[in-house]
């Protein structure tokens, strides 16, 4: 996650959607007091920075569920403002409301079915090739990422002003970075995280019927929200 001051844009990290490539090309432009969340394992030329610090706990809480709750009280007595992958509704309380509604706001999503392959080949990569797809798909550990960029409730509301599509990611970065003034040159320079992936095989050659509906369900808001269809 970074809140820069200097080009005046927070970029909320989504996960699957080259957040970390993101991040390591915005960190580099970044001023000295903006706000870089570390990330792990560490990439070259990402420096965190000025994430530490206290904020308005009593503020947050009364806005959230009980479960979001306790993870506010955690984060304040840690001293952990902000983290890799802190939802939106997290940093708007967390800033001052003037900072939030004049700075612009953006993630990344993806196609459900692609972000939840790739995660799967991260996972078979740390396995050394030990875990199968089945065996993935049957523990629940999926990359949904609405309530990232969603109101802090009901998750029905996206906060941020613009959701870039990971399908034009180039062609929104550019748009989006011409007009912060985010210096650009049609490409993100490292691409973090890409060695897991080791085939290509089209999301729908992978899926079955039941995989597919497994997906269908965890991300039916998603769905909802940016439209993707299995085809």
């Amino acid at each position: 996650m970074i809140i820069s001051y200097k080009y005046k844009f927070i970029f909320i990290k989504t996960r699957k959607t080259a957040g970390t490539s993101i991040e390591v090309f915005l960190s580099k432009h970044c001023g000295e007091n903006d706000i870089v969340t570390p990330i792990g394992p560490p990439e070259s030329g990402h420096i965190p920075r000025n994430y530490k610090g206290t904020f308005n706990v009593i503020k947050e809480i009364f806005s959230q569920s009980r479960h979001e709750a306790a993870r506010t009280i955690k984060d304040f007595l840690k001293r952990k403002r902000f983290y890799n992958h802190i939802p939106a509704f997290r940093v708007r309380a967390r800033l001052p409301k003037k900072i939030w509604d004049n700075f612009f706001k953006f993630c990344v999503e993806r196609n459900p079915w692609e972000k939840t392959l790739s995660r799967y080949y991260r996972l078979y990569y740390k396995s050394n090739g030990k875990l199968s797809f089945d065996e993935y798909m049957s523990r629940g550990d999926f990359p949904v990422n609405y309530t990232l960029y969603t109101d802090g409730y009901k998750h029905e509301r996206i906060i941020v002003d613009q959701v870039v599509k990971y399908e034009n990611l180039s062609k929104d970065l550019e748009q989006i970075f011409k007009r912060l003034g985010v210096p650009f040159k049609d490409s993100l320079e490292t691409y973090a995280k890409s060695h897991y992936q080791t085939e290509n095989r089209p999301y729908q050659d992978v899926f079955s019927d039941k995989h597919r509906k497994i997906v269908e369900t965890l991300f039916k808001k998603e769905l909802q929200m940016h439209g993707y269809k299995f085809d």
